[in-house]
């Protein structure tokens, strides 16, 4: 096909364009997520020990570990997205997602197979987080080099798809632990939601393949060495990128432990926490684009400091009024302020990514800063959770995390707006 040809494709509504980012997204979110969520299930099922937080705190590690091979992800798809193209980057991460699901939906567990059945759900866990490492440069490029006027309205769908993700997996949680007991939950029912994944994988495989490349990235030059031209001219952009990502992971992480929390620290029915986390998603679903659209208006960096000031000054009261009253109303507020605050947050964050990043190394340069940020502030930000109550004793310890990745972002987006001037 011609480069006239691919441009005239490309023209096509942009709602197919967003569907393709969204859907995509949303499934390797969803089966993200779904682990998050049912982490005190499996840490019965393939991290059995006599002390339950022993267990849980394995079934975290493991969670968190999946986070240590997305930068290699961002790497290798990244640049792939650079050199090849976003639709390409797009079409092998949701394949490999799909074969991380499809373990995990089959997995024997400890009881089964012994030793083995923690090492294979490593592994399913490893698979997907390098796919989700390449997915998010790969769809933010996608959508803004779609949108190229409305940057922030169509990068905010990057975060939509993630509040479409949690939905769905807040909804298996509430529907799953109020319908079944707890033996039919640890029997097959935690089974079901990647089961799921299965089925709508290959939905969002076929509306990936039905769009055209952005007509940005076929008339850009094109970077033989993205990852090297990216360390050698842009690795100041790199740092502030990564610091700017820093509280949107740790806050997306927190949130997600919170149907943990509800469980082993209020001590509520499995499907509180679901609840809450089901009403916080719809709100990032929601919200997002709205976000977004007001960043084109306005400007992106303040929307962002405003938010991750109210992160550092609100966490903590949240967290006191929520261990001091500890009720399924509670729990659904405080979930729902946090999520509101993200949401002004993240759903920005994608379209100020791509600003900071020329069209011949943005794939690259947002897959590796933000995924160099997940890990280290998001991805083992239950396992820090978990481990700052069992060594403090106190339930409110998320909260200090959460106004540390807060400060962190406020530095970072102050130097965004006064060194390279972006609004």
């Amino acid at each position: 096909m011609t480069v006239a040809a691919d441009t005239r494709d490309a023209e096509k509504p942009s709602s197919l364009m967003i569907a393709a980012a969204s859907v995509g997204n949303a499934l390797e979110w969803f089966d993200l997520l779904i682990y998050g969520y049912f982490a005190v299930t499996i840490s019965k099922l393939f991290f059995p020990s006599s002390d339950p937080t022993v267990s849980l705190l394995l079934a975290l590690g493991t969670f968190g570990a999946a986070y240590l091979v997305r930068p290699l992800g961002a790497l290798v798809l990244g640049a792939y997205a650079d050199r090849a193209g976003r639709k390409a980057s797009m079409m092998v991460s949701i394949l490999l997602m799909m074969l991380g699901t499809l373990l995990m939906a089959v997995m024997p567990t400890y009881k089964s197979i012994g030793v083995v059945a923690p090492i294979a759900v490593l592994i399913a866990r490893l698979l997907q987080g390098f796919s989700v490492g390449g997915e998010f440069g790969s769809v933010t490029s996608f959508l803004v080099e779609h949108g190229p006027h409305r940057r922030g309205y169509f990068a905010a769908y990057q975060w939509a798809g993630q509040g479409l993700a949690a939905v769905l997996a807040s909804l298996f949680g509430v529907i799953l632990t109020t319908q079944l007991t707890s033996d039919q939950v640890n029997d097959w029912g935690w089974r079901v939601p990647y089961i799921f994944g299965l089925l709508i994988g290959p939905v969002g495989f076929y509306i990936r393949g039905k769009v055209a490349e952005t007509p940005e990235f076929i008339a850009a030059e094109r970077a033989r060495a993205p990852v090297r031209e990216l360390l050698a001219t842009q690795w100041h952009r790199v740092l502030l990128a990564i610091g700017v990502s820093v509280v949107s992971n740790s806050s997306n992480y927190i949130i997600l432990y919170m149907p943990t929390y509800a469980i082993r620290q209020l001590h509520l029915p499995p499907s509180s926490g679901f609840i809450a986390t089901l009403m916080g998603a719809l709100i990032l679903m929601i919200g997002a684009p709205f976000a977004g659209h007001w960043s084109d208006r306005v400007g992106r960096t303040r929307i962002m400091l405003i938010a991750s000031v109210l992160f550092l000054v609100t966490a903590y009261p949240s967290f006191l009024l929520l261990t001091s009253v500890g009720t399924l109303a509670i729990l659904v507020a405080v979930v729902c302020w946090l999520d509101l605050v993200k949401t002004s947050y993240s759903g920005v964050l994608p379209s100020l990514l791509a600003d900071l990043f020329p069209t011949r190394t943005r794939g690259t340069g947002m897959a590796l800063s933000y995924n160099i940020s997940v890990p280290i502030f998001g991805g083992f930000a239950p396992f820090i959770s978990a481990w700052l109550i069992a060594r403090t004793g106190d339930a409110r310890a998320p909260s200090f995390y959460l106004m540390a990745t807060a400060a962190l972002s406020v530095v970072a987006l102050s130097l965004v707006a006064r060194r390279l001037r972006i609004r």
